[in-house]
């Protein structure tokens, strides 16, 4: 059973088809990093992962089953979250704040609530954040808090939208590795999205690569080429490797970089 498989999909999104006949399969236990301009699709596959979207056509299976709403084995941390109404919340506090509602249906943990909390703190390194507001928390930290809300209820797939926007080289660094290594002593499978390689380079297993209603996934030298990303982005591109960087390169514009720039 793969963790995500996408058959001949096809979804739309504001008027516009995003994603095109795209036909791939994720094995478990894999960290992916999904790549992609802007506008190529990859929050709109996350959200149809997430049972958020319906694809126009084809289907999606999610763990083997149809993906659907509030999947419990699914984790997500969406794109540039708003934190500040919940500023003045201890990191424990506002970890604890996911399981109200939709997750344990009580407005006061149980104990076994409480035990889930701690240990997604633990698991992230976050215990000492635990005691602090958020205002006084860098946003590596932040990140670390909000990964311990993902892992909330254990999913085994888990998805991350953009969680490096805003973050420095040093925080970027700490976020890819935690990440992973969460992902290799929980076992699970993640999807990592990003406008820039490099900095999930040493960490993932796979590239998805996203471009003009097309998908294209494999190992990173096997995807991140010249043939592949000029079908994806519809240009010339190059791709240039030097000192265990790699540049993707419309004629003198490093496009991943500009992509980020403009983004931001």
């Amino acid at each position: 059973m793969s963790a995500l498989s996408l058959q001949q999909v096809t979804v739309s999104f504001a008027g516009r088809t995003v994603l095109s006949d795209v036909t791939l399969e994720i094995g478990q236990g894999l960290f992916i990093g999904m790549l992609g301009p802007n506008g190529a699709g990859k929050t709109t596959l996350m959200r149809t992962v997430l049972g958020l979207i319906r694809p126009v056509g084809g289907s999606i299976r999610v763990l083997g089953e149809p993906a659907s709403r509030g999947n419990a084995a699914v984790g997500y941390i969406p794109q540039l979250r708003s934190l500040a109404g919940n500023m003045r919340l201890r990191g424990w506090d506002f970890v604890a704040s996911a399981c109200n509602g939709h997750r344990w249906g009580l407005p006061i943990l149980s104990r076994a609530a409480r035990q889930e909390v701690h240990w997604a703190l633990d698991m992230v390194g976050a215990s000492e954040l635990a005691r602090r507001p958020l205002m006084e928390t860098s946003g590596g930290e932040r990140q670390r808090l909000l990964l311990a809300q993902a892992l909330l209820g254990r999913p085994r797939l888990l998805l991350l939208d953009e969680p490096l926007i805003s973050l420095d080289p040093h925080h970027q660094h700490g976020v890819v590795t935690l990440v992973k290594q969460v992902q290799q002593e929980l076992g699970i499978t993640v999807i990592f999205s990003a406008h820039e390689l490099n900095p999930l380079l040493a960490a993932i297993d796979q590239v998805l690569y996203l471009g003009r209603g097309q998908a294209a996934l494999g190992k990173v030298d096997e995807v991140i080429t010249k043939p592949v990303l000029s079908r994806l982005y519809g240009s010339n591109i190059d791709v240039i490797r030097m000192k265990n960087r790699i540049f993707v390169m419309a004629g003198d514009v490093e496009v991943e970089k500009e992509e980020h720039c403009h983004h931001a």
